[in-house]
């Protein structure tokens, strides 16, 4: 299937039916009165998360969402039927957005009940509703009110524990396929991941958390460039930051550099993002000249970096549980820092 992150959609909500002008007409009945039906209210057009979508492809293959008129009023004063709702379902971590006001309207980061974007119309009322001791044989009734029509822009973030960062080539997809069930795609030249994937991590203490696959940055990502911003947004859900740095890289670059570049463009695309706790990793320790990057790295930031190879092995479990640490960490100080209800 394939992954798409926005799409501009349609809404239109049912309108309501019009009300009804009738009279009672029955045998031995005289002058029976106004019997006309109010019309049935229109569908509204409701949104929900689903945790079982990933993406909002069936969005853009259907830009037009429209739930049903109500039905017109009837006589004896029958209410016509309400218009079928219509709910759109969409992935977890999706933003609506009013497309021409550009005022935020939800933000489904967690599961929730379906909530109405474009209320239907009401239904008119009958003549049976103007009765009066002034006027006791009325004509008029209402036509029933338009339901809500607007444009709407959906943009899913994804949801993840965990956000794998780093230039192209870094190993993030390799890392991802061997400490998850995820099948990224996987090769010796960049910009191999061209669209987010999200793997499960299960740990020895039987706990698990969401590892998500982010495409490579390069210098100038903020602005767009190489799949830039397109895909920085999706690691704003992430509580962790894991930066990979390649230890040996081929093309002739230096991995305190390569480190600094993608800092750099999460500093300019988001102050908050930049600010998420990070694990420093430094990838590939199986190639020649690795260990050398390693201790470029830990001199250079003067930090803790781990170093692993995800094609033996080496320093993956010790990885996990680290970032299993970090996760409690982060977890416990939101908790803490919660309002108390």
């Amino acid at each position: 299937m394939r992954f798409v992150d926005e799409a501009a959609i349609y809404v239109k909500a049912g309108d309501g039916g019009d009300g009804c002008v009738s009279f009672r007409r029955e045998k031995y009945v005289p002058r029976g009165g106004p019997d006309g039906g109010d019309g049935g209210d229109g569908g509204d057009v409701l949104i929900a998360p689903d945790p079982n979508l990933s993406t909002l492809l069936d969005l853009v293959s259907r830009a037009q969402f429209r739930a049903a008129d109500g039905e017109r009023g009837g006589p004896r004063n029958r209410t016509g039927a309400s218009g079928e709702d219509l709910c759109i379902r969409v992935p977890l971590g999706t933003v609506v957005t009013d497309e021409d006001t550009g005022l935020q309207i939800l933000d489904l980061a967690e599961p929730r009940q379906p909530v109405v974007v474009a209320p239907g119309g009401r239904g008119g009322r009958g003549n049976a509703r103007f009765k009066s001791a002034t006027n006791q044989v009325p004509t008029r009734c209402e036509e029933g009110r338009p339901g809500r029509e607007r444009r709407l822009r959906l943009e899913l973030k994804l949801v993840a524990d965990v956000g794998l960062i780093g230039r192209p080539n870094a190993g993030k997809s390799t890392l991802l396929s061997h400490i998850s069930a995820a099948h990224p795609k996987i090769a010796a030249y960049p910009f191999t991941t061209l669209q987010p994937m999200v793997g499960i991590v299960e740990t020895d203490a039987y706990q698990r958390f969401t590892v998500a696959d982010l495409p490579g940055l390069i210098e100038g990502a903020h602005e767009g460039k190489g799949l830039g911003d397109e895909f920085l947004r999706h690691i704003e859900r992430t509580r962790v930051l894991v930066h990979l740095v390649d230890a040996a890289p081929t093309y002739g670059s230096e991995p305190v550099a390569n480190y600094h570049v993608i800092r750099e463009e999460l500093a300019l695309y988001s102050a908050p993002l930049a600010a998420k706790p990070e694990l420093v990793v430094a990838t590939k320790m199986d190639l020649h000249g690795a260990g050398q990057g390693l201790a470029r790295l830990r001199q250079g930031l003067g930090r803790e970096v781990t170093g692993i190879s995800a094609v033996t092995g080496q320093g993956v479990r010790e990885l996990v549980g680290r970032i299993l640490h970090v996760l409690q960490e982060v977890k416990q100080l939101s908790e803490e820092a919660a309002p108390e209800l």
